[in-house]
């Protein structure tokens, strides 16, 4: 069990209970077990715009930017975060195994190297400001932060797909 935490600028408090639950805990001491950190703008503005909810999807509290809590608060949440957010950023295409779908990708991320099955173009998204989103056959989301930082090889590879 970790310790109690307050945000000074909420009036709420953060704890695990003994089964590792988020519980959050409101100005009049009551309990919420179960709240879940949600980014609002999880790729665009990461850390602007986080909100607590309860378990059954009720917001408990909003946070507009992480200098309105404690330090104490923000690790809380964004170890939170980490443990539902998986979207391993790609930094460079290896190599694909044709240029028909459905193939497969192999490709250096933050995580590490990978491979995964693209099904279709259409799995695909274009994101504002030369970002794309790629999700694989079994759902994992993986992000381009920018395309024209890639190196050459991976972008002439992604125009195929594009």
């Amino acid at each position: 069990m970790s310790e109690t935490v307050n945000a000074p600028a909420h009036n709420f408090r953060l704890r695990h209970n003994g089964l590792g639950r988020l519980v959050f805990v409101d100005a009049d001491g009551g309990e919420h077990e179960g709240a879940i950190p949600v980014r609002a703008f999880p790729i665009g503005a990461p850390d602007e715009g986080i909100a607590l909810v309860s378990a059954d999807g009720h917001e408990l509290a909003w946070i507009e930017r992480w200098s309105d809590v404690a330090p104490e608060i923000r690790k809380t949440i964004e170890a939170e975060l980490a443990t539902r957010e998986f979207m391993p950023e790609i930094g460079r295409i290896v190599g694909v195994s044709s240029f028909a779908t459905p193939t497969i990708w192999e490709v250096e991320t933050n995580r590490g190297n990978t491979s995964f099955t693209l099904k279709g173009e259409e799995d695909i998204r274009r994101l504002p400001q030369s970002a794309l989103l790629i999700s694989d056959s079994h759902g994992i989301q993986f992000l381009i932060r920018d395309t024209k930082v890639l190196d050459k090889h991976s972008r002439k590879i992604l125009d195929r797909f594009l």
